[in-house]
């Protein structure tokens, strides 16, 4: 695959997303795009400012299309008064619909009702992940983050144009002109107008410099802050649409037989049976396996049962569970490549009073969103359109040009909703996106629908990876911890991916180290160690991705360490977090909340967790009641975090909700096995994930900030487990050094 950040490079079409080839990708983008809607504002920043660029004084009378006013690539205001947003990022159920678009509105001074978001065509020149570079994509909790000034920045540039407008019709100054709630008037001689009013005028005014916007005072936020409604609605009712909603003309649908060891390869295959049964148009074999084609699903699955295939497995991975955990405590015991090396922790170790250790194990971990994998694609011979939910939007158009030697540009993106990820959907590798574009060119001109099932999407991987961690720790004779050794045995998501260049440095992928490489702990003398495997699994980032092991490893062992120094472990890590103000204020806030201090009813014990991920700070106390037969329920969690300024409170509150739900699955009963290459679990009743009965109660309390915002969609989820085993020793006093914690 090209790599990922030189695929902007290569985008030459003579369409809409045609980039001067001399332009500098690190100063501003300046450019102009006339598609549909005519003359387009390119908006882009740097890594370190947020600015509205265009080819000077530019007017933007263009971009009028019946009446529409299209200042810049983000808004579209219509003569009816509906303001358009156009949406960069995935909306999977986090929020980013209504996020982006309060963003827009705030600065717009729009009422939220006018407001209608849409998802952005594939085009990484207009609608990149401004903290990964020129591509379009969504992950890592970033959709907020990279856009807060960006789209207020859009909104401003906008309501200046609308203001202009307004002056120039009542000839009036435009300083005495104000907006409000869609609505721009001059209160002295009553004149207002809305925004569909003046559209066509607003498209003729010049477009500001990026040193004329002026953004509000954040005391002046009408939205940002507030619990307004959301907007990727339909999904209670039926209207939303998702990939299998689509239906096109002379669409076939079709499900693919994968090896059921990873690796395998088709060595021969009888399709007689499937070929004559109802419905079914055809059986094809592509580099993945073997394709039925049928009319509809259930034809193509029944179909697919019938296959007579013999697998080549010759290459096929032989992994096992059991074989690969022996294998990591082998490497465990030897020194890894260095993720951090501070001071001298051997001959603290030496020194010390007393010396802790563990083992941590951690097994892989399927994404299970509610929607399956799914893509709809289309390729006529000299373009391909293709419909899904498209989580890394630049990395998928590459793939599937270079597979059907099309340029980026020919191949359209039309992102839809998409029933959670979790990761899943932004594949290194645009697996099962090349697998339905393999599909399509196969059947060139026919619209093809690849369906996966629940048990295709659990056993045809990529998972979480299998993690072995071991870690030790040196307590002087004050009980003061002065020593921390810790190494983890795992695969390197990275390796082998367009994200290994940025992702793995000197042999250190950072995804597999982080939350350990950067504890925030005050020890003076740390080493942490990686060990890197290769058992042939596929495996890619999971909710969280390296905090999702890291975070339980050494949030559990800093309680042991407290234990062992008999000193209360909210202390023992404030003492730690000196230097750490915004840790130690989610610390103190949760422990607040949950009335740590307090008497707790008969049968229940307390244990407190914290940790930064994606630039957040979360901190959680679990209280959990345990049974005499060693079954337990997490009864209440406590969760405060430190996100910045929350542009939406109620969806900050409703993802480290749900992202408390997701960590407590694998924390519960979640777990992917392997045996000789193959995945053992199939479907939900193997593959557990949380009921709704195992919810707990959940109370989040959001810090108040000033800061910019950073992300919610992940922090949440790593912090859950370690809150939960220690809250389960001070309720047993066994510690627990494998997840899931079944039984207590």
């Amino acid at each position: 695959m090209k790599h990922l950040f030189s695929l902007l490079e290569n985008n030459d079409s003579s369409d809409a997303s045609t980039v001067d080839s001399q332009v500098n990708r690190r100063d501003f983008l300046k450019f102009v795009v006339i598609g549909g809607a005519g003359l387009t504002l390119g908006l882009s920043l740097d890594s370190a400012h947020a600015e509205m660029s265009g080819p000077g004084k530019t007017s933007a009378d263009e971009s009028l299309t019946n009446g529409q006013f299209a200042p810049n690539a983000f808004i579209r205001i219509e003569p009816d008064n509906t303001v358009h947003v156009i949406i960069k990022h995935l909306e999977m159920g986090q929020g980013t619909f209504t996020g982006l678009s309060t963003l827009i509105a705030e600065e717009l001074e729009a009422d939220w009702s006018q407001i209608k978001p849409h998802a952005a065509p594939a085009n990484a020149a207009l609608y990149n992940n401004l903290l990964w570079g020129p591509a379009q994509g969504t992950g890592g909790s970033t959709a907020i983050a990279n856009s807060f000034e960006q789209m207020r920045k859009a909104g401003a540039a906008a309501k200046m144009m609308l203001v202009a407008a307004a002056a120039q019709l009542w000839d009036l100054p435009a300083d005495e002109i104000s907006v409000s709630q869609g609505v721009v008037s001059h209160k002295a001689s009553g004149k207002s107008a809305s925004f569909g009013e003046l559209a066509e005028l607003a498209a003729k005014q010049d477009v500001p410099e990026p040193e004329e916007i002026t953004l509000k005072d954040p005391k002046d936020f009408v939205l940002i802050g507030k619990r307004i409604p959301r907007k990727d609605g339909g999904k209670t009712d039926g209207t939303a649409i998702f990939t299998q909603d689509i239906k096109l003309d002379g669409m076939q649908t079709a499900v693919v037989t994968h090896s059921p060891r990873f690796g395998g390869k088709v060595k021969t295959f009888n399709a007689d049976k499937a070929r004559k049964m109802p419905g079914v148009t055809d059986v094809v074999q592509i580099s993945t396996g073997i394709v039925v084609l049928a009319t509809d699903f259930w034809s193509a699955q029944k179909a697919r049962e019938t296959l007579d295939i013999t697998w080549d497995n010759s290459q096929a991975a032989t992994a096992s569970s059991e074989a690969l955990l022996t294998e990591y405590k082998t490497l465990a015991k030897k020194p890894g490549l260095p993720a951090k090396k501070t001071g001298d922790a051997d001959q603290a170790f030496k020194n010390a009073a007393k010396v802790i250790e563990a083992s941590y194990e951690f097994p892989y971990l399927a994404h299970a969103a509610m929607e399956p994998l799914n893509c709809v694609a289309h390729f006529t011979g000299d373009s391909c359109e293709m419909w899904y939910g498209a989580q890394i939007h630049t990395m998928d158009q590459g793939a599937v040009a270079a597979l059907l030697d099309l340029k980026p540009a020919a191949v359209k993106i039309n992102t839809l909703y998409a029933g959670g990820s979790f990761g899943r959907r932004g594949n290194p590798k645009s697996d099962y996106v090349l697998e339905a574009a393999e599909i399509a060119k196969a059947k060139k001109g026919t619209p093809i629908k690849l369906v996966w099932t629940r048990e295709d999407d659990m056993r045809a991987g990529y998972f979480r990876p299998m993690y072995y961690h071991t870690l030790k720790a040196g307590l002087d004779k004050d009980n003061k911890l002065v020593a921390w050794e810790h190494r983890i045995v795992g695969q390197s998501i990275a390796k082998g991916s367009a994200f290994e260049g940025m992702m793995v440095q000197k042999g250190v992928d950072v995804t597999s180290v982080e939350g350990a490489s950067n504890l925030p702990y005050d020890i003076p003398n740390m080493h942490v160690e990686l060990h890197t495997t290769d058992p042939g699994v596929p495996i890619q980032w999971w909710r969280a991705v390296g905090s999702t092991h890291t975070a339980y490893s050494t949030e559990t062992f800093i309680d042991e360490i407290a234990s062992a120094a008999k000193i209360d472990p909210i202390a023992f890590r404030l003492k730690l977090l000196t230097n750490k103000p915004r840790h130690h204020g989610v610390l103190k806030l949760a422990a607040e909340k949950a009335g740590w201090d307090s008497k707790l009813p008969k049968g229940r014990s307390r244990g407190i967790a914290v940790h930064e991920s994606f630039n957040s700070y979360v901190a959680q106390v679990a209280e959990v009641s345990v049974q005499d037969d060693g079954s337990y329920k997490v009864e209440r969690v406590v969760c405060a975090v430190d996100c910045g300024i929350a542009v939406n409170p109620d969806i900050v509150k409703a993802q480290m909700e749900g992202g408390i739900g997701f960590g407590l699955a694998p924390t519960l009963v979640s777990e992917i096995t392997m045996d000789n290459g193959a995945v053992k679990e199939s479907n939900f009743h193997d593959y557990q994930v949380l009921r709704m009965n195992q919810m707990p109660d959940v109370e989040v309390h959001i810090v108040p900030s000033a800061q910019a915002p950073t992300g919610v969609g992940e922090p949440a989820t790593p912090v859950i487990a370690p809150a939960v085993a220690n809250a389960l020793f001070n309720a047993t006093g066994k510690r627990y050094y494998r997840l899931p914690i079944k039984k207590a």
